[in-house]
């Protein structure tokens, strides 16, 4: 008989297994966590933790949640923001879809957002070439990044005397005037370089922030391995932008699909409606006609199509990282 026999122990049948020691082990980790998180210090955290995000939590509710379903629920009414509401159902869907400036709108936006797609590569080129330890460096950084902080309406103020064909810098420039914001075929392209001007920095600073934090090791080992130029910023400097990136395209389809600051100011949606946008429509049909459902229409379609550009681009970045 066993000294464990002996003493009236139960024989130990699973030592030495090793299957039967991970359970125990397993076993002993969940009651010590159970443990712990009855504890009362484990309670207290879980209370500072959620009364510190309730602030956080209420605000987004009540600015965000709460103002997409309102807008998903105005968008069946006739409302003028005054008067009584009518139920109407589709109608406001039916007359934006045989609207022309809708349309119209709709085609600008695709115009925006492939021009505007032009700002995460030259960003990225800018922000590889301002990442070097040369003197005077850091005051070229700050020339390329004060289109950034300057207000969307002075941009807007400014381009417009640019364009001016009667004293504009672009008359000078080529030596003769071109009414680029009067004409319907140049208005849009004129206000998406003025957006380019800005979003340009804008991306540059997200992929210079994350140049800075790239471990120069790794950068090493490239080298080490044979990679050189387009090898190695291809292979080695642009996965670890990733998330960088992510931020930087994301953000520019998001402001292409919500300009408005820069059309309201140089344009105000004209000639004819040649550069008018979804946001810019939507306000105007709000603001100057007081078609406030009609208009929450318009919010619910541009809503939609940024839901649909977001949730891709998050699965790709998902897929990627797994």
């Amino acid at each position: 008989m066993s000294i464990r026999n002996r003493r009236g122990l139960a024989p130990d049948t699973g030592q030495g297994n090793p299957t039967s020691m991970r359970i125990v082990h397993a076993s002993l980790g969940r009651k010590m966590s159970t443990s712990i998180a009855a504890s009362p210090l484990a309670r207290r955290r879980r209370r500072a933790a959620a009364l510190f995000l309730a602030p956080a939590c209420v605000m987004f509710v009540v600015y965000v949640i709460y103002p997409i379903i309102r807008s998903i629920v105005l968008s069946f009414y006739d409302w003028d923001g005054v008067g009584p509401s009518t139920f109407v159902g589709l109608a406001n869907y039916h007359e934006l879809i045989h609207s022309d400036t809708f349309y119209s709108a709709l085609k600008n936006n695709v115009i925006w957002l492939v021009l505007l797609l032009l700002a995460p590569p030259i960003g990225l080129m800018l922000a590889l070439y301002l990442n070097q330890t040369v003197r005077g460096m850091r005051v070229v950084k700050s020339l390329f990044f004060a289109p950034f902080v300057v207000s969307g309406v002075v941009i807007g103020l400014v381009f417009s005397w640019f364009y001016d064909p009667a004293f504009g810098l672009l008359k000078v420039i080529i030596g003769h005037g071109i009414p680029v914001l009067g004409d319907e075929h140049y208005a849009t392209l004129g206000i998406i370089v003025a957006a380019l001007w800005v979003q340009i920095p804008f991306c540059m600073i997200l992929f210079l922030t994350s140049l800075t934090s790239i471990n120069p090791e790794v950068i090493e080992a490239g080298r080490l391995e044979g990679a050189r130029g387009w090898n190695l910023l291809w292979h080695v400097v642009l996965p670890q932008l990733r998330p960088a990136t992510f931020m930087a395209i994301t953000l520019t389809v998001i402001g292409a699909l919500r300009s408005f600051d820069l059309i309201s100011v140089m344009t105000a949606g004209g000639p004819f409606d040649s550069s008018t946008v979804l946001a810019y429509y939507m306000y105007d049909q709000a603001i100057k006609y007081f078609r406030f459902g009609y208009s929450a229409s318009i919010a619910v379609v541009l809503f939609l199509i940024m839901l649909v550009f977001i949730a891709y681009q998050l699965r790709r970045l998902l897929r990627s990282d797994r």
